[in-house]
């Protein structure tokens, strides 16, 4: 195959969530040609339970892009269906069905995976909450040759991103999807010139980024105050840390530790801090259900929330 550096590659698109959509606004912006984009089906959800297209699927419907929406690729009339786009490659990320070695193969430079983290670390399915759980102070975007194992192939190229002790999922989302935005064009050049070797993966550093369940936002007060304050940045927006007082949930959209000791999950005092497994945690930010966000002091004067209660 020949190449120039003004290539404008034919594209397969595979994507999902939000977190996708910049990325595939930067492909077209930049005038490479979207053959066609594939996501995940619509699905039922929300009050009425009506079928919501992903932000993918509006995204190109919007830019006036072909929507495929297969539930898999089992089948080959799917798979012949993809090759049959005669693609320069395929732009992978967080698209969330498996590709069979017939789909990674079809492209002529086959299928460019754009994950959110450095690989090894944080394989599988929530890569930027875990790395905010864990206490890593840096993640980053990854530009990765798939094969057919779970976030596997050969790394392309890398970027870092800082976390810091402000970094919340939402802020680390937003700051990968715009990193791999711009990461992508230039590994896309870079591929097109020759200008790029594939580097095996290493066989240590792997962890894996199990997907979230939101009962994992449920805060256990024996945990230090520094795990669960990470535990609030990590799962905000979604899917949130919360405890419960009097059969209610309250949720904590922001918290700050305090250096303090005393029995787990007793409240403190009316800023209100609550004692952990080790140090406090004063809540900066909550919120009631079917109320608007408001800051802990706001809570304790319309929320009886005595001095020495305990939550859980």
């Amino acid at each position: 195959m020949v190449f120039d550096s003004k290539t404008k590659l034919r594209i397969a698109f595979m994507g999902t969530p939000e977190f996708s959509v910049p990325i595939l606004e930067a492909l077209v912006l930049v005038g490479h040609e979207i053959s066609c984009v594939y996501t995940q089906p619509p699905r039922a959800g929300g009050r009425g339970q009506k079928e919501k297209k992903t932000p993918v699927h509006i995204k190109a419907e919007e830019l006036g892009v072909d929507v495929r929406v297969p539930k898999d690729f089992s089948s080959q009339e799917q798979q012949l269906a993809f090759a049959s786009l005669n693609l320069d490659c395929a732009v992978v990320v967080a698209y969330g069905l498996i590709l069979p070695k017939l789909i990674l193969m079809a492209p002529k430079l086959g299928c460019i995976n754009i994950h959110a983290s450095l690989l090894p670390r944080w394989r599988g399915a929530a890569p930027i909450q875990r790395a905010i759980l864990a206490g890593d102070e840096e993640t980053g975007v990854t530009i990765m040759q798939m094969d057919e194992g779970l976030d596997t192939g050969a790394i392309l190229m890398l970027d870092r991103v800082e976390i810091t002790k402000e970094t919340t999922g939402e802020s680390l989302h937003d700051n990968l999807s715009e990193t791999g935005s711009v990461l992508i064009i230039r590994a896309l050049d870079a591929l097109v010139k020759g200008a790029v070797k594939p580097i095996e993966q290493l066989d240590y550093g792997v962890t894996y980024a199990k997907k979230l369940e939101r009962s994992e936002g449920h805060i256990d007060w024996r945990k230090s105050a520094k795990d669960i304050e990470r535990l609030v940045r990590a799962f905000t927006p979604w899917p949130g840390s919360w405890f419960e007082f009097k059969g209610e949930r309250i949720k904590i959209l922001s918290a700050q530790i305090e250096y303090v000791e005393g029995k787990p999950g007793t409240v403190m005092d009316d800023k209100p801090t609550i004692y952990c497994g080790v140090g406090g945690l004063k809540l900066e930010k909550v919120q009631r259900a079917g109320k608007n966000p408001m800051t802990g002091l706001e809570f304790v004067r319309g929320f009886d929330l005595p001095i020495g209660s305990t939550v859980n």
